[in-house]
């Protein structure tokens, strides 16, 4: 009995030091995900730090020391960087996810936004516009964003109303400007696509028909894109022996407009102008300083990709396909065509033995064409590189891709550094799926993102990945205006990307353009995690991330 009152206040103490413990012992929170020991980057430019992030449904809940939380699933990121998810400020991959929405070569490069609309944008058209094989209906830029929602893709998306889509729905493919009633019409196209979630106008001025469309045609259309808040993008007139003037008029565009501007895939073409580097960086610079709001995109590729049909003259191009191979037909047009290609168009007629065919309509010309350079084909074929071009394009009745090897490693390292350079592939994302068999592509739409961060930040260090990694998230988005993207904090949207920065690589060539990059190991799209260890999960929650000029809701 004394031995028992003897202990009371021992007992009495220590029943008071556990209630004191567990009242300050920090409660448990479960979240729905949980990734630990990563290296965060938050995508504003700032080194990355150790730390751990938590998601609960399509958001980031927290960030930081998390090692009293727990997650209903865990990712272990030791030795990972984790990072908003990747944009794609130029991307084709409109029609590749109505194909298959998964979004594999993109993906697996950690790109979680795809932007379309350089001069051409799946609305608004005339007639209901198809996209084989899954029947797809729509007329507007509208129509096609409910239409993509509804499919289901794995990314999110968005889009730029293209200013050559706009022209052809009032005026066609005539050269000649729009009368006062079609320019009229063609602002309207443009207010609509705004309120319907257009980022803003794109052009692609180097083709037919958009390079018939003038600076004040151009300026009233941009005039209310910026009404809304809106973008204007632009691959401009020349990258070239014109570039000087092609930059003036985009500065003009966006002067008279009032418009934030953006430069497609800033390059300088043909070796006789790589020399222009220094005075095409000072004139964007003096235009920064001088209050525009100028910014620019590219691929790290010495070399670019389009139709082979680039190498005609845009006049012989108007009317469209039809009436242009009605034209080359024409003996008398023929010939006129070829003396202007022999005479030399500038940007297009480039060596042919520079120029490398990536595919055609037809398997007889796959065959025995496809991957050859120009002027091998054109021995092949028995006539110089120029006549050869018109008998492909009559005969395979398409634009025929190709590969242009016309830039400079170099120039293209100046023009990485600059620090209003975000990326964009300028392909479509695609994937093993069958449809893709017979796409001919570029390297880039398979390694863009991921040679950014392999060859030109780990290999060359040319970027510190802090920086590289503002550059591929928080810069386009908020080039954009997107809310709620582009940066690591609770609150916004969970789109990551999370990555070996000792192992990430590009693996696509110009031999082998289909291999897909390495080292992307987990990717989440609004909270959903779409690729894990590398392999895409099959999930498709992406979005449409709609512009500042949207009407009907939530963005």
């Amino acid at each position: 009995m004394r031995l028992h009152f003897a202990m009371r206040p021992l007992l009495i103490f220590c029943f008071g030091l556990l209630i004191i413990l567990a009242c300050n012992r920090r409660p448990v929170t479960q979240y729905d995900v949980v990734i630990r020991n990563g290296t965060l980057y938050d995508g504003s430019g700032k080194p990355g730090v150790k730390g751990d992030i938590a998601l609960n449904g399509d958001t980031i809940a927290a960030m930081g020391d998390l090692r009293d939380a727990t997650g209903k699933s865990e990712i272990d990121a030791s030795g990972l960087a984790i990072a908003p998810g990747f944009i794609n400020m130029l991307s084709w991959a409109d029609r590749s996810l109505l194909l298959d929405g998964t979004s594999m070569s993109d993906i697996k490069q950690g790109v979680t936004l795809e932007v379309f609309g350089e001069g051409w944008s799946p609305g608004p058209t005339k007639r209901k516009a198809t996209a084989r094989p899954v029947d797809s209906l729509w007329t507007t830029l509208g129509g096609y964003f409910k239409f993509l929602e509804k499919k289901g893709i794995s990314p999110n998306a968005a889009s730029f109303v293209g200013a050559t889509t706009v022209r052809i729905h009032e005026v066609g493919y005539d050269k000649r400007p729009p009368n006062t009633e079609e320019l009229k019409r063609m602002q309207d196209l443009v207010r609509q696509a705004m309120e319907e979630g257009a980022m803003g106008l794109g052009s692609s001025l180097i083709y037919a028909p958009a390079d018939y469309a003038s600076t004040d045609e151009l300026i009233a259309l941009a005039r209310v894109a910026a009404s809304y808040g809106g973008m204007y993008t632009t691959h401009m007139r020349s990258e070239g022996d014109f570039i000087l003037k092609a930059l003036n008029e985009t500065f003009t565009i966006a002067r008279e407009a009032k418009i934030p501007t953006e430069i497609y895939h800033l390059k300088i073409n043909i070796a006789r102008n790589w020399n222009k580097i220094d005075t095409v960086l000072f004139k964007i610079d003096s235009a920064r300083r001088a209050g525009l709001k100028i910014s620019a995109n590219n691929y790290p590729y010495i070399a670019s990709a389009t139709g082979l049909t680039a190498r005609l003259p845009n006049w012989v191009q108007e009317g469209g396909a039809a009436e242009m191979r009605k034209r080359l037909r024409n003996p008398t047009m023929r010939k006129k065509v070829l003396y202007e290609m022999r005479m030399g168009i500038p940007y297009k007629n480039s060596d042919a033995s520079d120029v490398q065919l990536l595919g055609f309509r037809l398997d007889s010309l796959n065959k025995k064409y496809r991957g050859k350079r120009l002027d091998e084909v054109a021995r092949m074929h028995g006539k110089d590189a120029d006549e050869t071009v018109i008998d492909l394009v009559m005969r395979d009745k398409s634009t025929i891709a190709a590969v242009y090897y016309q830039q400079s490693e170099e120039n293209i390292k100046r023009i990485l550094q600059q620090p209003y350079v975000s990326f964009g592939s300028d392909g479509a994302s695609m994937s093993e799926a069958k449809i893709f068999e017979d796409w001919g592509t570029h390297p880039r739409a398979y390694g863009t993102f991921a040679r950014v961060l392999g060859k030109y930040v780990r290999e060359e260090k040319l970027l510190s990945l802090h920086e590289a990694i503002r550059r591929l998230t928080s810069l386009p988005a908020t080039n954009l205006k997107l809310k709620k993207r582009g940066i690591l904090v609770a609150g916004n949207y969970a789109d990551l990307a999370i990555f070996d920065p000792a192992v990430i690589q590009d693996q696509a060539t110009f031999e082998e353009p289909k291999k897909y990059a390495v080292g992307m190991r987990h990717v989440f799209v609004n909270g959903v995690l779409v690729l894990k260890d590398g392999e895409h999960t099959g999930a498709k929650p992406g979005r449409v991330l709609r512009g500042p000029g949207y009407r009907s809701g939530q963005k």
